[in-house]
């Protein structure tokens, strides 16, 4: 098969997989103790889940695009 007929070349697969990664570890950044009715959990408003997770989300899902935008580069064969 031709390769000049794909749309992605291998270094897109590789961006798309490495963003991908990054906006898992920007959600489990998110994760943590929840506040219920009976007991106030002040880690909710910690600078990790409220300013670095979305930091690191944002930073995945631009490079997400960059990989889907990024054009291969052609082979003179």
């Amino acid at each position: 098969m031709d390769k000049n007929k794909f749309a992605f070349d291998k270094m897109n697969f590789l961006l798309l997989a490495a963003g991908m990664v990054v906006v898992i570890i920007g959600f489990l950044l998110m994760t943590g103790p929840s506040s219920s009715p009976e007991h106030f959990e002040p880690d909710i408003f910690s600078v990790r889940r409220i300013k670095v997770a979305p930091i690191v989300c944002l930073i995945g899902f631009v490079s997400i695009i960059y990989a889907v935008v990024r054009k291969p580069k052609q082979s003179d064969n």
